[in-house]
């Protein structure tokens, strides 16, 4: 019987790896050179943070939620509602916060424009890079379920002669 686990290829990875990093570079170039207040830079920064890490959270919760669904894992539980509400509110709660502050500030339309389009690329190659992790991961445990299933054939099958 041969192996039939599904990976991403090398090239896609690196591709999500790259685009991840060219999103973060762009933001970072952004935030740096913002015409402005320190004020509007820090509060662009924790925008930027708080969207990047509740994209990973919601990224999580969505995979999990599937995966319960599916009945993949017998002793996961499906997500509470006001988990949900917390995931979904608190993504929500970023971006809106975010493109106020974005839209708020008192800077060229052409800035806001570069800072609105690397921040929602920032997001969606975060949210890529999570499925990305999630199903290496996934298939990592499917190979070494395999792996040891095929071993316990071998030592079965040892034992028996």
């Amino acid at each position: 019987m041969q192996n039939l686990i599904r990976r991403d290829s090398k090239p896609w990875q690196l591709q999500v790896w790259v685009s991840f990093g060219i999103a973060l570079v762009l933001c970072a170039i952004g935030l740096a050179y913002l015409p402005g207040q320190d004020l509007d830079r820090a509060f662009m920064f924790m925008g930027y943070l708080f969207c990047l890490s509740t994209a990973f959270v919601l990224s999580k919760f969505v995979r999990d939620g599937e995966a319960a669904q599916q009945g993949g894992s017998a002793r996961r539980v499906p997500d509470t509602p006001l988990f949900r509400l917390v995931v979904w509110g608190g993504f929500g709660l970023a971006m809106a916060l975010t493109a106020w502050g974005l839209l708020r500030m008192d800077v060229n339309s052409t800035y806001k424009v570069f800072l609105g389009v690397s921040w929602l690329y920032l997001i969606t190659t975060a949210l890529t890079l999570a499925k990305m992790l999630r199903d290496r991961q996934e298939a990592d445990l499917a190979e070494a379920e395999w792996r040891g299933r095929r071993d316990a054939r071998g030592h079965a099958g040892v034992a028996a002669e």
